[in-house]
């Protein structure tokens, strides 16, 4: 008998960044939700994590928010679906997350339950293959068609799931599914397409729960919020004491964070929001209707996102009090330029200057172009080919603001202070290579959906 209402608790927009806050959670457990849901990945954190294929969330926290959510589901006997793992979604990150998952269910003693998990890592052959039978991978964004000098500068390359391979998982039997990089909107929308409510309002369903309390007023992060939909509307509740969901909380959150603020892609369509309508259902609740899903006409595309490491990165620190040295400011970071070209002749290297207090947040796109600071920091990022170089040449800049050489400036060097006395490794540098989609035949070309038993395992 199909179900009349399904109810889908999301915990927290970014499973592990910061922990998920226990009190709301508990809240919406205690209302026995149909399912427990999360997305635990972004590329907002930029290229590194997958170039360098590491988690930039503290496993800690991770294993924290996949333990409440684990225990709450299995004590009730509802599915729990986790998209891009591990911040990125990479092969390791869902291989980690599937040993957290055996790890806590020894660690409690629970009962045997059905683990499906899939990978998202796409190999460059495979899109090599794609290119010589000159099939397009078009680029987004303004990108250009991916060519073979993108994939040679590529480390590591994700493909964006959509709902298939949670559908799969679920088809397959599965109690928990730990999915690879996914569309955040896919993880919510597919048990709902799965049960039978329409696409166009699971989807909508899917957008306003990937952040879970963003969608609520006051602000408060990494609380739970618990969506419900029927055939009719969806309606998005805050679990938080304290917090709403109102008409302008759910609206607005559900057009940020895109260039068009009414359109959501996903693996096999769009969902167009244009026409949505938000009504004040109750005190903590907002019903949306009107919400429309568009599939894609001929084959499904498939979002690639691919990462690249530029080099090995430090980081210097120096503040500015001086006014003149104030005024002046984009001399100082010229002159260091030239310093350092100097220096470093015959290096390939990569230098750059975030002025906070001018420009640091927004860079070309800040509009206040005169600045009344009365002091400065400034961040200085050196990347070279090696770590050797790399210090040297971040170390050398740093130490150059220190020697600025002005016109007026009458006293000796000292207009600049080290925040740090050293300069402090950061890494490897990674930048974005690839921000495309590829055609394929079948959703589920590039997802490979695997079932174990834990406890038991059946088919690992």
């Amino acid at each position: 008998m199909r179900k009349k209402e399904l109810r889908i608790v999301c915990p927290n927009g970014h499973l592990g960044f910061a922990p998920t806050k226990e009190e709301s959670f508990y809240i919406a457990a205690a209302t026995k939700p149909d399912y427990y849901c999360c997305d635990s990945g972004s590329d907002d954190i930029g290229a590194s994590a997958l170039g360098s294929d590491r988690s930039v969330s503290m496993y800690k926290w991770q294993k924290h928010d996949l333990e409440l959510m684990l225990l709450a589901a299995i004590e009730q006997g509802a599915p729990m679906l986790i998209g891009s793992s591990g911040d990125t979604g990479a092969n390791s990150r869902v291989d980690m997350y599937v040993q957290i998952i055996k790890d806590l269910a020894k660690e409690h003693n629970l009962p045997s339950f059905k683990l499906a998990y899939f990978y998202s890592e796409v190999d460059k052959s495979y899109l090599k293959d794609k290119m010589q039978q000159e099939i397009t991978i078009e680029g987004l964004d303004d990108r250009s068609s991916l060519t073979e000098a993108d994939l040679e500068k590529t480390n590591r390359i994700v493909a964006v799931a959509g709902v298939h391979p949670f559908i799969k998982a679920l088809d397959m039997g599965a109690d928990v599914v730990i999915g690879g990089r996914s569309s955040d909107c896919a993880i919510f929308a597919a048990p709902a397409i799965r049960e039978g409510f329409p696409e166009e309002l699971a989807y909508y369903l899917g957008k306003v729960l990937e952040c879970a309390s963003f969608c609520a007023e006051p602000y408060g992060a990494k609380e739970s919020v618990i969506g419900t939909i029927t055939q009719d509307d969806v309606k998005v509740t805050a679990m938080h004491p304290e917090q709403r969901c109102t008409i302008a909380s759910v609206a607005g959150h559900a057009m940020y964070e895109r260039s068009n603020p009414y359109f959501e892609f996903v693996a096999g369509g769009m969902m167009d929001m244009t026409h949505c309508k938000y009504e004040q259902f109750d005190e903590k609740t907002t019903r949306i209707t009107g919400s429309k899903f568009i599939p894609i006409e001929g084959e499904v595309k498939v979002k690639l996102e691919g990462a690249g490491i530029l080099g090995e990165k430090y980081i210097g620190i120096a503040g500015i009090r001086d006014p003149y040295t104030i005024k002046n400011v984009d001399k100082v970071v010229e002159l260091t330029r030239e310093q350092v070209a100097q220096e470093f002749e015959g290096h390939d290297y990569h230098l750059n200057f975030r002025i906070f207090g001018k420009d640091g947040v927004m860079g070309e796109l800040e509009p206040v172009k005169e600045i009344k600071s009365h002091e400065l920091g400034i961040v200085i990022e050196g990347i070279a080919a090696t770590k050797e170089v790399s210090e040297a040449l971040t170390l050398f800049a740093t130490r150059q603001i220190f020697y600025a050489r002005l016109p007026e400036v009458k006293g000796t060097a000292g207009t600049a202070a080290f925040i740090v006395d050293d300069v402090v490794y950061a890494g490897s540098a990674c930048s974005w290579t690839m921000n495309h989609i590829v055609p394929v035949a079948d959703p589920l070309e590039l997802f490979d959906v695997k079932l174990i038993e834990i406890n038991n395992t059946i088919n690992a």
